[in-house]
């Protein structure tokens, strides 16, 4: 049975390019993930905020290892985009920024990020965050973007609201976490935004 609309991207819009890298224009850059950052990754996988928001857990810097070798492969199949954010002058690792459950039909994906403990506070996640939104929807050609939090994750709160992603409302009971099941916030942008 055909569809009555054409995909709003077609198979092939990411992986017949390569990843680009993304400054942006204030100190930071958004680059492919490399195998050297496995024991950053491994580092801010230790911090207990990390372990708060995020449901999974890095018990060593080879099991790290095999994460970024998935993150870089993961461009080809067109389902997740991963970018190490690092300081311009000295590389080192701030965080990380990524768009997830991309739908190229649909010209939809999924926001996430993080940032390392020395990096909080210094505006990292929402500078980021608009970098890779202005990218994939002005000139890749995704129509929305849409990024998840715990409610009671505050400061990704503000890192959306920064970010120009507007809260379109509560998910009840949505993602399960090591405490439990969070209700989380559901924001997005939009094409034209």
């Amino acid at each position: 049975m055909p569809y009555l609309t054409r995909p709003v991207l077609a198979p092939g819009t990411l992986s017949r390019t390569v990843q680009p890298t993304l400054p942006t224009g204030d100190g930071l850059l958004l680059r492919p993930w490399r195998a050297e950052d496995a024991p950053a990754v491994h580092a801010a996988f230790q911090d207990p905020v990390m372990h708060q928001w995020h449901a999974r857990a890095a018990d060593s810097v080879e099991e790290v290892g095999g994460w970024i070798a998935e993150w870089r492969g993961a461009w080809a199949r067109e389902r997740t985009a991963q970018w190490a954010v690092v300081d311009v002058g000295t590389g080192l690792l701030l965080g990380r920024v990524a768009l997830r459950e991309i739908q190229l039909d649909d010209g939809q994906a999924e926001m996430a990020y993080w940032t390392t403990q020395q990096a909080r506070g210094w505006g990292v996640a929402a500078r980021a965050t608009v970098v890779l939104s202005h990218w994939a929807l002005d000139d890749v050609g995704f129509h929305r973007l849409e990024l998840l939090h715990a409610v009671r994750n505050e400061a990704s709160c503000r890192v959306a609201d920064k970010a120009g992603f507007l809260l379109e409302g509560t998910k009840r009971s949505a993602v399960l976490h090591p405490d439990g099941w969070h209700d989380m916030h559901l924001h997005a942008r939009v094409r034209g935004d």
